[in-house]
């Protein structure tokens, strides 16, 4: 029975996406207590294993890096660097590969000397206007030129930098007018600007594309879980691997989300707005709001919506239930809140051609199997566009329209959301000041945008406080 309970849980985390070196972890744990032996022994044998002087000297070198990072040591090495390099073309991303190459030397460790030096260089070569293949998010002007190219259209451009993110900021509370935060605001708001620049009145998006025709590729990855999840596992083995995890500390994960609402017969898509898991939304809750939704989950909003589905819908399939469900909440609530209120800000006019009703009985109407055969994204859309479209921009992998929040929260904007927090924390008991900013400091950029954003909002229309950043 102890070795059922050992790989029972073991192949249950697995299945549920949890990574291997926790799942043995968590695995060995419960067949200790199962045994009845004392969990000091996996501490033990655990922390035997890790005495290595290797190991331990990575996480030295990281926080080597983020000392340079944040001491003006990296400032001085650019400095150094363009003195030597900048006259040739590429010369930021030349030191990088070089201050590597003399870090290597020092400690031998390929991978302490990445940590160590990315995290110094990458917001700096981001700052100097390099393009995103050299950091997080990839550049994608180059298709957007060809694909004007392609119809005849006007081309236009703008690069965003950190300040322009920072100097918009109050702007964008106020055109928001609600807690809402969504990093894309940004982009959206300049593209429309530059759009009204050029006397264009009218603009067409693509709001519920991507909803209709199976448009996202973390759809297929929740698809994938979800039949994981339908597998013949009993319930109480997912709780009691869930069990395992929140023992181990592991309960702010996405796994432990996903094997409590598997545990519970709840579908594991909740919606493509999910932010934080719940045990990470009780976290952030001050003691007062924890208390009073001690027994509220977001499934008591998704409920009747699934309910819904599941009494009327000709297709119950899970991709069904996704388009459903975000048709339902996530579009109308922050998609097109954004186009609306950024383009208008700026007096440009957005319409959403796929949103036309007879268009979407059409498109609902249609089995998922017909549009995303194979896992192969937009199908039908696809064909529809492929004497216009190019494939090599048709056929990319998705990126979306998005903001590199990991990137911008490296330095000065880190600082603000601190201070933001700081003094919401001081005027209300909405949220735990020790959990928010714990997520400030592990470099959480998507999650503490939303705290900021909720900061900000409550600061500008609530308290009615003048947004000085500066």
């Amino acid at each position: 029975m102890a070795l059922l309970t050992l790989f029972g849980a073991f192949a249950v985390l697995l299945a549920a996406g949890v990574s291997v070196a926790v799942s043995l972890s968590v695995a060995s744990l419960l067949t200790l207590l199962y045994l009845g032996l004392p969990p000091d022994v996996l501490v033990i044998e655990t922390a035997a294993g890790t005495d290595s002087p290797t190991l331990l000297a990575i996480p030295l070198f990281v926080f080597a890096g983020q000392l340079m990072l944040h001491g003006g040591i990296s400032e001085r090495l650019i400095a150094f660097a363009a003195a030597l390099v900048g006259h040739l073309r590429g010369g930021l991303g030349q030191v990088n590969v070089l201050s590597c190459l003399l870090f290597g030397g020092v400690s031998g460790s390929a991978i302490a000397d990445v940590s160590a030096i990315g995290g110094s260089m990458i917001p700096q070569m981001v700052e100097r206007g390099y393009d995103r293949d050299y950091a997080t998010y990839a550049n994608e002007l180059h298709h957007a030129r060809a694909m004007a190219e392609r119809i005849g259209a006007e081309y236009h451009e703008r690069r965003l930098t950190r300040d322009d993110v920072i100097d918009f900021l109050p702007r964008m509370v106020h055109l928001q007018d609600e807690p809402i935060a969504d990093p894309v605001c940004v982009p959206v708001y300049y593209v429309a600007q530059l759009a009204r620049q050029y006397d264009t009145a009218v603009c067409q998006l693509g709001e519920g594309a991507d909803e209709m025709f199976i448009g996202y590729p973390n759809w297929l990855q929740a698809l994938e879980r979800q039949r994981l999840d339908d597998r013949p596992v009993p319930r109480f083995a997912k709780s009691l691997a869930a069990l395992g995890l929140r023992i181990g500390g592991y309960d702010h994960a996405w796994q432990y989300e996903y094997l409590r609402r598997g545990s519970r017969g709840q579908p594991l898509f909740w919606g493509g707005a999910e932010s934080f898991p719940d045990a990470t939304k009780r976290r952030l809750l001050g003691a007062r709001l924890r208390r009073k939704f001690r027994d509220t989950t977001s499934w008591d909003a998704l409920a009747p919506i699934h309910a819904d589905v599941q009494a009327k819908a000709h297709d119950r399939s899970h991709l069904n239930w996704m388009s459903y469900v975000d048709l339902r909440l996530r579009l109308p609530e922050l998609l097109l809140m954004r186009v609306d209120k950024m383009t208008m800000g700026v007096g440009l006019e957005a319409r959403v051609p796929f949103l036309d009703h007879e268009f979407v009985t059409l498109a609902m109407s249609l089995p998922p199997s017909r549009k995303a055969p194979g896992g192969r994204l937009k199908h039908l859309l696809k064909l529809a566009v492929r004497e216009i479209v190019p494939k090599a921009v048709s056929e990319r992998r998705k990126q979306g329209f998005g903001v590199p929040v990991d990137d911008l929260f490296a330095g000065r904007l880190a600082d603000i959301a601190t201070r933001e927090l700081t003094r919401f924390s001081r005027d209300t008991d909405l949220i735990d000041l020790p959990a928010a900013l714990k997520l400030v400091h592990a470099g959480q950029g998507a999650q503490t945008w939303y705290l900021l954003n909720l900061a900000m909002w409550w600061r500008h229309f609530i308290a009615q406080e003048p947004l000085d950043i500066a």
